[in-house]
């Protein structure tokens, strides 16, 4: 089966988790927005539910798709989050920002109840950081926070290139207003460790480790799609 529509096989099985009424997190990029196409069918057939979308750019495609939207002003406490992840790990802590939404994408999750991950078999891992972490950094002296970042994955056993994410010719930009360091460390086997000592970091807005806010995974191969529920859970259902 192709990547879309295993990204489109994983979207259909998350939306059977959206109820009437729900206040929902919507994620950003490409298997995120093979949901909201999905989603905007159900809108337009009666199901009712306002968005909190995690970007500009799944803002747009919400509203062009007649999606109702809140923000999280408005809507503060939402009932689930609906994304997609860069790499799953057994323990569902995820890698995401390779869209470039990191910052938004966890402030929306970590204001969820539940948040459910759907992505393609390929984005299962044994231990993360095969993809390269997205760190996102203010502006604001960032070769300073560059040489911080890299002494602390120094100090964790940690090492490789931090590669400013680029648009053309120009430095990629976040919604936020800031830049994003992608860092090529390699695998992580402690991601709080590393988590915590970026945190540490002043310039460091925010970085793409999303550690336990993930409540279940919504997995597509080509033998199906699986449901992977975070240690604890029983049972993911729409309550």
């Amino acid at each position: 089966m192709d990547a879309r529509q295993l990204k489109i096989d994983a979207a259909r099985v998350a939306l059977g988790h959206v109820a009437d009424g729900m206040r929902l997190g919507i994620g950003t990029g490409s298997t995120a927005e093979e949901f909201v196409r999905l989603l905007a069918e159900k809108v337009a057939g009666g199901l009712d539910v306002l968005g909190v979308p995690t970007s500009e750019r799944t803002a747009a495609l919400c509203r062009e798709l007649g999606v109702p939207l809140s923000t999280l002003e408005e809507t503060p406490e939402l009932d689930l989050t609906i994304d997609g992840a860069d790499e799953i790990d057994p323990a569902l802590t995820l890698i995401k920002g390779g869209g470039g939404a990191l910052l938004r994408e966890k402030i929306v999750a970590a204001a969820s109840k539940r948040m459910l991950v759907i992505a393609d078999r390929s984005k299962l891992v044994d231990t993360l950081g095969r993809f390269p972490l997205p760190i996102e950094v203010n502006r604001f002296g960032l070769r300073a926070t560059e040489i911080a970042v890299a002494e602390a994955a120094k100090r964790l056993g940690l090492s490789g290139p931090l590669t400013l994410r680029m648009t053309g010719d120009q430095p990629f930009v976040t919604d936020g207003g800031h830049f994003i360091l992608d860092a090529s460390f390699g695998l992580i086997p402690d991601t709080r460790a590393l988590s915590d000592a970026l945190h540490a970091i002043p310039g460091v807005v925010e970085h793409g480790l999303f550690i336990g806010l993930t409540s279940a995974a919504v997995i597509a191969g080509g033998d199906g799609v699986e449901t992977i529920l975070a240690a604890g859970n029983q049972e993911f259902d729409r309550s």
